[in-house]
Order: C-alpha cells, then sequence, then structure tokens
C-alpha cells in the first residue's frame, strides 16, 4: 500500500511509449493564440495582463543588459506555473515532481548565466569566490567554500521545486485516503480531514505558484551577479 502513494510519480505509458512529453505540450494549448486585434476576448486580456506582471516582477532585479533574457524567463515562469497547477487537477501527472526533469531545466540556465558572466567579466565573476578583507589564512578555505555554494546552485533549483510538489502531493493523497477510509468508521472525524483537505489544496495551489516564481527568481538574482 505505501508503494501505491509513489505511483502517482511515475511517468506514464501508452503501448510502451512515455506521455511526459504531452504532459509538457498540453499547457501550451490552454493559452489562445493571439489573432489579429488587440484584445480579442476576456482570457486574452487576462493573459496579456498576467504575462505583463510576471515579466515586470522577474524583470525589477536586473538591468538593461538582463532585459534580453525576459521572454526566455516569462516563458519558463508560465510553463512552471501552468504545469505545477494542472498537476492539482485529479488524475493528471505533474512532470516538474521529477527531479530529472528539474535540472534539465535549472542545470543549463544556470551555466548559461554563469558563462556570461565568465565571457562579459571574467574578474567580476570570478571575484565572487573570494569576499573583500578576507584574512589571508582564510583564503583557500573561502575560495574552496565559495566555489562549492556556486556549484550546487543548479541542484538547489531542481530539488527546492521537486521536494515541494512532492511533499504536498503526498499530503493530499494521505489525507484523502485517510478522510475515505474514516467515513464508515467515524463520519465526525472524517468530515474534519476533509475541512483539512480542502484548506491543504488551497495551500498547494499558493505553493505551486510561489515555487514557479521563486524557480525563475533565483534564475534571474543569478543572471544578475553575472551581468
Amino acid at each position: 500500500m505505501n508503494l501505491s502513494f509513489f505511483d502517482q510519480f511515475s511517468s506514464p505509458y501508452l503501448l510502451g511509449i512515455p506521455l511526459i512529453l504531452l504532459s509538457l505540450l498540453f499547457p501550451a494549448l490552454l493559452f489562445p493564440s493571439p489573432g489579429n486585434r488587440w484584445v480579442s476576448n476576456r482570457l486574452s486580456t487576462i493573459q496579456l495582463w498576467l504575462l505583463h506582471l510576471i515579466t515586470k516582477q522577474l524583470m525589477i532585479p536586473l538591468n538593461k543588459n538582463g532585459h534580453k533574457w525576459a521572454l526566455m524567463l516569462t516563458s519558463l515562469m508560465t510553463m512552471l506555473l501552468t504545469i505545477n497547477l494542472l498537476g492539482l487537477l485529479p488524475y493528471t501527472f505533474t512532470p516538474t515532481t521529477q527531479l530529472s526533469m528539474n535540472m534539465a531545466l535549472a542545470f543549463p540556465l544556470w551555466l548559461a548565466t554563469l558563462l556570461t558572466g565568465l565571457r562579459n567579466k571574467p574578474s567580476a565573476s570570478l571575484a565572487h569566490l573570494l569576499p573583500e578583507g578576507t584574512p589571508t589564512p582564510l583564503i583557500p578555505a573561502l575560495i574552496l567554500i565559495e566555489t562549492t555554494s556556486l556549484l550546487i546552485r543548479p541542484l538547489a533549483l531542481g530539488v527546492r521545486l521537486t521536494a515541494n510538489l512532492t511533499a504536498g502531493h503526498l499530503l493530499i493523497q494521505l489525507i484523502s485516503t485517510a478522510s475515505i477510509a474514516l467515513m464508515p468508521i467515524l463520519p465526525t472525524v472524517s468530515i474534519l480531514t476533509m475541512v483539512i483537505l480542502l484548506l491543504l489544496t488551497i495551500l498547494e495551489v499558493a505553493v505551486a505558484m510561489i515555487q514557479a516564481y521563486v524557480f525563475v527568481l533565483l534564475l534571474s538574482l543569478y543572471l544578475q551577479e553575472n551581468i
């Protein structure tokens, strides 16, 4: 029974073909394609307002050189936000609960920010490894510590997103299973459990949005350090 709780995190297959790619492409179908008119309907208006708000929030910590990344960061934020929210629906698969996918997003983008800094400002990028005014005996240790903290950034990005979403999904499944099991035995306790489940679901909606925002915001902060 314990193993069945983790079945929701396994990639679905159809005729031996993994459907994770389909689950990644499906959220794009929910966004209407742009038409010839500036504003076509209410859905397009909400979409444009949301994209404008996301872009504005992500570009605040960046200078003008970092605005070239606006399209990619906004697209990444929209994709993560949509996938996380759709994953809360019943009988759906959440690709962002897979550490492999999150690392595949985090590592190349982190490496791109690092290489951008080494190409444009190599001295300033390397200067982050050694704080100013460090005593001479502590220089080797601090360089090692700062290098380690720099290298684990993509791992922290991927693990943070995976752990938060996985924990939320497991809690929802555990509480819902307990609520169903208690219904014929203790109806009052079962109803209280359902209330807790409702509150937890609302919390998970907030966590899904916050984690998508934190993932992209940290990438923008890493980018700001290197430009």
